[in-house]
């Protein structure tokens, strides 16, 4: 074995999984806090022009529905396709923001090996 090649994991790759720790590290306290914001962050679905609403959570959780009194005169078929609209459009935004808050979090993340 010549020297300086110890093992195969030279003092340069014990550099390079150090710093991949710390990030890995940063990661977890920012998965943490974004949590901590998905919690109280409040995402609102819609549909027929603001006249259903659906608000979820940032973690999707249900926690209201606002449906118009004119929405209500259409029928019981009508309002439960327009909430469901509304539904799947606060879910979309919910996934949406999720994704770039994740995105945000490990954006530059370079781990050896990844």
């Amino acid at each position: 074995m010549s020297q300086g090649q110890g093992f195969g994991f030279g003092l340069g790759k014990m550099k390079e999984l150090a710093e991949a720790f710390k990030k890995a590290q940063q990661v977890q306290e920012g998965a943490k806090r974004l949590q901590e914001e998905l919690e109280v962050m409040e995402i609102e679905g819609e549909a027929q022009g603001g006249l259903v609403k659906v608000v979820l959570s940032g973690n999707q959780e249900p926690l209201r529905v606002t449906i118009s009194p004119e929405v209500l005169e259409q029928g019981a078929d009508i309002v439960s396709d327009l909430v469901t609209v509304a539904m799947k459009d606060a879910y979309n935004k919910s996934t949406a923001t999720m994704r770039e808050r994740m995105e945000e979090l490990t954006g530059g993340l370079n781990l050896p090996g990844m």
